[in-house]
């Protein structure tokens, strides 16, 4: 087991290098890299609505120190002559998801702590980790949700360490629980539905364990203080970033009397998590995002993540709530209510409490997207392996994870990650005349182009990048006739960025192509192949992104 676990998490680490090409979501780049890009490297990006100072949703501190350091090792680098071309597309996509593979790590150590702790084998555990496409794809890409998933990984670490000579709560968990768990909800606000179980798990334990009272609230009083304090740092960050309220600032503000300057500030501070949730909970806010039924996680996302585990776990917890049920019913004077909380044929019920609980709270939420749900996996893991219950599904396990890995980690919007650095290599190769050529860049039907890919300076305006998103073929084909037709620009290259299984459209716009360049694979959900083609001679082309040159002489 020790050796597959090895062999995987090589795995890990390799494929992040490779890179890989899937694209899972949007918010995988702009919500850390793209800005991050944007303000540490100067490049042309699209900086998305929750950080821009009009409307703060989402946090600075966590992209700063993971994109944000990777860039300015990469800048400094440059800077140093140490490397003459560090920045560039394949530097500019690795480099930030290397930082969160290592990070991923957090999680095996994670495993490993809790296995023998909630009964489970170790190194199984471990194996069942690192072999699930959810370890291998999600948790190596920049979204805020793999940082939320570390988190709660780590407030599992805390919730349950022991003192080694007794059942005690080790009584340093008490402040880096505060820590983690507002670090958390300044990451993502949905990181209280993760934390509810294990911070009643603790406190639990506390009130059991300790005799005196005066102890308790000492445990309780540092969690908050301790909370309060990381508060406030990320306030602080938020509110200088968002506001851009320098000291300079503050001190060149005369004849103010020190009550002024702090009521200028106070005016200013900026808290994310409300701002998020203020948008978040207005049910208009996320239909704009998608609207989803309610049961979507249970019923859809809780499979696609984790296959065989999921359905387990609903087994086992329908199994659980009748036994509990009856024994209430039946023999509720002989049991005193305790067994609840106790572990029996079923498994550890609290586990299955620190899966399902977060699982229902954001059920609550009308809109439903299967990484919500990736911190899961822990307890999931730990829950499977508790009892060998995975182990007589191991084919199904295999062939599920290795099915997903190559549909997001491979195909998934695979070819625009591919075509952002072939367009990076072609706009940066050197240029024979003195008159800088202009790209005009089209993308209809992919996902968001992440900018920053394309490593152009914010200087630089001989690149246009136009994302037409799903537009319908008038728009397309109007969008593209203007550019074609501008005849005061002298060396225009107009580039359509578009996927086989639409590339049809553009023969009819009354343009000509002049050069096209096919990138294998790609696989558009929203566009997608027609069956009967991938059994024809065609198929690389269904399953393909075009970049169309479009001709301007005809």
């Amino acid at each position: 087991a020790q050796g597959l676990w090895a062999l995987l998490a090589a795995l890990r680490a390799g494929w992040c290098l490779l890179p890989q090409a899937g694209y899972l979501h949007p918010d995988e780049f702009f919500q850390s890299p793209e800005v991050m890009a944007g303000d540490i490297l100067n490049l042309q990006v699209y900086y998305p609505w929750e950080f821009l100072s009009s409307s703060p949703c989402r946090t600075v501190v966590f992209p700063l120190m993971t994109s944000g350091v990777t860039y300015w090792v990469i800048k400094s680098l440059q800077q140093l002559d140490i490397c003459s071309s560090c920045i560039n597309s394949y530097t500019l996509l690795v480099s930030p998801r290397l930082l969160f593979t290592i990070f991923s790590f957090i999680l095996d150590y994670s495993v490993y702590r809790l296995a023998t702790f909630w009964k489970a084998d170790p190194w199984k555990a471990l194996v069942l980790l690192a072999g699930s496409y959810v370890t291998l794809v999600f948790y190596t890409r920049t979204f805020t949700n793999t940082l939320e998933g570390l988190l709660f990984a780590l407030l599992m670490v805390l919730v349950s360490s022991r003192k080694s000579d007794s059942s005690l709560p080790e009584p340093t968990s008490s402040p880096l629980i505060g820590i983690v768990t507002t670090a958390g909800f300044f990451n993502r606000p949905t990181f209280l539905a993760f934390a509810l179980m294990p911070l009643l798990y603790w406190a639990g334990l506390i009130v059991d364990s300790q005799k005196s009272i005066k102890t308790v609230i000492n445990h309780f009083l540092k969690l908050v203080l301790c909370a309060c304090f990381t508060a406030i740092v990320f306030i602080t960050a938020d509110t200088f970033y968002f506001t851009s309220v320098s000291l300079d600032n503050l001190y060149s503000i005369k004849q103010s009397s020190l009550f002024d300057v702090i009521a200028q500030v106070n005016d200013k501070i900026i808290v994310t998590p409300l701002n998020f949730l203020r948008y978040n909970l207005n049910p208009h806010n996320l239909a704009l995002h998608g609207s989803h039924p309610r049961v979507t996680h249970f019923a859809v996302n809780g499979i696609m993540l984790f296959g065989t585990l999921h359905i387990l776990a609903i087994c086992a917890g329908f199994k659980m709530l009748k036994k509990y049920v009856h024994q209430l019913i039946w023999v509720k004077s002989s049991y005193h209510g305790s067994s609840g909380l106790s572990a029996h044929s079923e498994g550890n019920p609290t586990l299955l409490l620190f899966y399902f609980v977060p699982l229902a709270f954001l059920s609550l939420f009308s809109h439903q997207e299967p990484r919500f749900l990736i911190p899961l996996i822990l307890p999931l893991v730990l829950f499977s392996t508790a009892q060998n219950r995975a182990m007589k599904w191991k084919p199904i396990i295999v062939i599920f994870n290795v099915l997903g890995a190559l549909l997001f980690g491979c195909l998934h919007q695979g070819g625009l990650i591919p075509c952002l650095f072939h367009l990076e290599q072609l706009m940066h190769s050197p240029e024979p005349s003195n008159h800088p050529r202009h790209y005009t860049l089209l993308f209809a039907h992919t996902y968001m182009p992440p900018r920053s890919l394309l490593n152009i300076k914010k200087r630089d305006m001989h690149v246009e990048v136009i994302d037409l998103a799903g537009s319908e073929e008038e728009t397309l084909c109007q969008t593209v006739e203007e550019r074609a037709n501008n005849f005061t620009c002298n060396d225009c290259h107009i580039f359509v960025i578009i996927p086989g299984t639409v590339r049809a459209i553009i023969t009819n716009c009354a343009v000509s192509v002049k050069n096209e360049t096919l990138i294998f694979p790609h696989l558009s959900m929203e566009d997608p192949p027609q069956i009967p083609f991938l059994f024809h001679g065609n198929w690389r082309k269904q399953l393909g992104l075009y970049i169309l040159q479009v001709d301007r002489d005809q």
